[in-house]
């Protein structure tokens, strides 16, 4: 060794400097487990939610167990406190009331739905139930005001008040009627059969004798008070009307005073003829400016047809019989003259002759145009101008129609108030006759059907219905306080919260060893449940990178005791079992502890090496593992980061990984060092130890962060502490395989037993 540069044999000295690259191979594809896998289907999500809601109820079932059992044995304490209560019914039909309408005919009685909402809403108004009080006289019953079930504040109000005091102070009749009436309100119920005019009033009270008696007491107060309403309606309304028949009569004989002086003063009759001729005659005016108007535009459009059109081809020219025989004879010279051009020239005598004669035909026809076309135009003139004496017409009519209808406005109102008034004073009057006639008939329309018998067993409390309620309200009660700590609870427990936490897969899960030293026991039996899953996560690691297994391996946690140490010393010695050879390496350098794990010492190590005091191979141990090597972490430095951070960490991993097929490193926590970033950075891959229920979610973050800022490759994480047990329903053939999560089948003891008996037949 010189200048504190470590020389391993066989390998070359020029190798010693060389830097380990930050990644060997790219990381496993993350998208759901790869990007090659496919989605869950959507019934995955309804089965995840099903199962996530199990595993709640599972691990919270004490908590829910214990609500419930509480909420049970309070509802039963309630129960059985309150005082037995009967019930006792009375049936009533209730029928619509007949109505005296005019000509002494009677009106249909109301047989709505809301009449019968109306009559039931009454029976249970206070008023109703005051009522019943008093035809009852339960004021002077001092039974009937006991309490009816326990109330602490009650009592401890009567604790502390003194029963002396309460005695000298007697409450007045009116209140106690005032009580009486509250509490018959808060007792009664009041039913309607469906489909029928018949109603149930159910009275519940602790004396079965009283219950029945309040019951048919709200009965017949009912029918009483339907007939007292009845009475007050009438007397009120007669004395109402014969007051509003007084007024009417005066204000009647006034206004056809009225209409008389005014149809004398304006001579109406005469107005009323000069305005049915006027109104006939703007309707006549109106009908035959539509007429004008039609006329008018249809000369128009004639018209405009020929104003400025100059050749001959519409309907009215080449109909005319004057320009037809033109057109003839026009056609005829010119056949001619075309013939006699074939031998004779233009300036021709008969050339010129013929057309000298086309030309004037041509003129002709021409001056037979405009004339058509003038006849068009006063035809149009002369329907635009009775078309205006029309309107001219009509308007004054309107105007004379508006000055006799203005006229005959304030007569019309004269008359029609009149007639108005007279009618109100004849329905009032007829009106005052059916209520003397309504008062006399005194016939009822509440009967009782069923009065109320006194009943023989209490309806209420019933105890196995208050028992159902309580447990279903403690065992809501329970699922939502279970689902509230859950929210709380942010400590990672299952594969698939450190996968969505981490974005990561999970190359593996081992199971929960509750009994502290265990685990390095246990590993000793290959077929026990904790040495398969460290034998699945070390086959996961051969495919974690794009070159199978990394050469250099850090083994690290978010926080101490996650079992980070038990994973380096596990998947070392599968490898090593492998044949493959292998470099454990105690990299914390603060606590160390792999090196009492293997029995080994740890006088000089990986600090005596990063200190420049002694090469490689000087610090290396043989272990019990033919091809395992160990490498301490030394005596503890107290500048650990500082000897992590030199080049001699780099030198160690690039002349081991000429030497060793794979070098692992046990590493520091990460949260609150540097040891672990410094390392990750240095080594080809990192396994991200995560302790079930142990590690919160904030720390793995807070770790992944770090790793990530360190430019460490993080190839996966590994969930350790695993109980299936108690992880709740789906995770028991999964992790634990469906027993105990130790071994295939038996307690820990038994696992011992059967190494035991395995080394004994061996």
């Amino acid at each position: 060794m010189s200048h504190g540069r470590a020389v391993t044999p066989g390998i070359p000295e020029g190798n010693a400097g060389r830097l380990v690259p930050a990644v060997e191979g790219p990381h496993l594809p993350r998208s759901g487990y790869g990007g090659g896998f496919p989605d869950d289907p959507p019934d995955d999500d309804f089965r995840r939610l099903l199962f996530d809601c199990l595993r709640v109820a599972l691990r919270r079932k004490w908590l829910i167990l214990s609500m419930a059992a509480v909420a049970v044995a309070i509802g039963a304490v309630r129960t059985l406190t309150i005082t037995p209560l009967y019930t006792a019914v009375v049936r009533v039909q209730i029928e619509s009331s007949l109505k005296i309408v005019e000509r002494g005919q009677v009106e249909q009685p109301d047989t709505s739905d809301a009449f019968l909402r109306t009559q039931i809403e009454l029976l249970r108004s206070n008023a109703m139930a005051q009522r019943v009080a008093k035809m009852a006289a339960l004021a002077d019953d001092p039974d009937f005001f006991r309490p009816r079930q326990f109330s602490f504040v009650a009592a401890m109000r009567s604790l502390f008040s003194g029963a002396a005091a309460q005695e000298n102070v007697k409450p007045s009749k009116a209140a106690l009627e005032e009580h009486a009436a509250a509490i018959v309100a808060g007792n009664q119920s009041v039913r309607s059969l469906p489909g029928s005019r018949l109603v149930d009033i159910a009275y519940s009270d602790p004396a079965p004798e009283r219950a029945a008696r309040v019951a048919n007491t709200y009965g017949e107060a009912f029918i009483a008070s339907n007939l007292d309403k009845r009475f007050q309606a009438n007397v009120y309304a007669k004395a109402f009307l014969e007051d509003q028949l007084g007024q009417l009569k005066v204000r009647l004989e006034e206004a056809e005073k009225a209409v008389v002086a005014f149809a004398e003063k304006e001579e109406f009759v005469v107005t009323n003829e000069k305005s049915s001729i006027a109104e006939a005659n703007l309707s006549a005016a109106n009908a035959a400016l539509g007429g004008l108007i039609a006329e008018r535009i249809k000369t128009e459009q004639l018209w405009r047809q020929v104003e400025k059109v100059d050749e001959i081809n519409l309907p009215q020219f080449l109909l005319n019989p004057v320009i037809q025989g033109l057109r003839s004879a026009r056609n005829t010279l010119d056949s001619e003259y075309k013939e006699k051009s074939q031998t004779f020239k233009p300036g021709y005598p008969a050339m010129v002759h013929l057309a000298s004669r086309m030309k004037e035909i041509d003129r002709q026809i021409a001056s037979e145009v405009n004339a058509i076309k003038d006849s068009h135009k006063a035809a149009y003139e002369q329907a635009r101008r009775q078309e205006s004496e029309m309107r001219a017409r009509i308007e004054a009519l309107r105007v004379e129609t508006l000055d006799l209808q203005r006229r005959g406005i304030q007569y019309d109102n004269l008359r029609r108030e009149a007639t108005t008034l007279r009618t109100l004073y004849e329905g009032l009057l007829q009106r005052h006759k059916e209520v003397d006639v309504a008062g006399g008939m005194g016939a009822n329309n509440i009967f009782i059907v069923d009065r109320a018998d006194i009943p023989g067993a209490p309806s209420s409390p019933d105890l196995m219905r208050a028992l159902l309620l309580a447990l279903m309200i403690g065992l809501g009660g329970g699922f939502g306080a279970a689902y509230f700590l859950e929210r709380l609870d942010d400590a990672v427990r299952h594969p698939e919260e450190l996968e969505r936490l981490s974005a990561l897969p999970t190359l593996g899960v081992v199971p929960d060893v509750s009994t502290a030293g265990e685990a390095e026991k246990i590993l000793l039996d290959p077929r026990s449940a904790l040495a398969e899953a460290y034998r699945s996560l070390c086959t996961a690691l051969q495919f974690a990178t794009a070159n199978g297994l990394p050469k250099s391996l850090l083994v690290t946690s978010a926080a101490p005791g996650e079992g980070k140490s038990v994973t380096s010393m596990a998947v070392a010695r599968h490898f090593a079992n492998m044949g493959l050879r292998v470099l454990l390496v105690d990299a914390d350098l603060r606590n160390p502890s792999m090196h009492r794990k293997l029995g080994l010492g740890h006088d000089i190590g990986l600090s005596s090496y990063l200190t420049g005091e002694l090469s490689p191979p000087q610090a290396f141990q043989a272990t019990d593992i033919a091809n395992l090597t160990f490498m301490a972490s030394g005596p503890l430095p107290t500048n650990a980061a500082d000897l992590l951070a030199g080049p001699r960490l780099l030198s160690l991993l690039s002349v081991g990984m000429e030497t060793f097929d794979l070098i692992v490193l046990d590493s520091p926590p990460i949260m609150g060092l540097a040891d672990a970033p410094l390392l990750s950075n240095a080594t080809a891959a990192t396994l991200l130890v995560v302790g079930a229920g142990k590690t919160r979610t904030g720390q793995v973050r807070g770790a992944l962060k770090r790793l990530q800022f360190a430019r460490g490759p993080v190839i996966g994480t590994m969930l350790t502490y695993f109980d299936a047990r108690n992880a709740g329903y789906g995770y028991g053939y999964g992790y634990g395989y469906g027993v105990d999560p130790y071994v295939y089948g038996g307690a820990p003891s038994d696992q011992q037993e059967r190494v035991q008996g395995r080394l004994k037949q061996s």
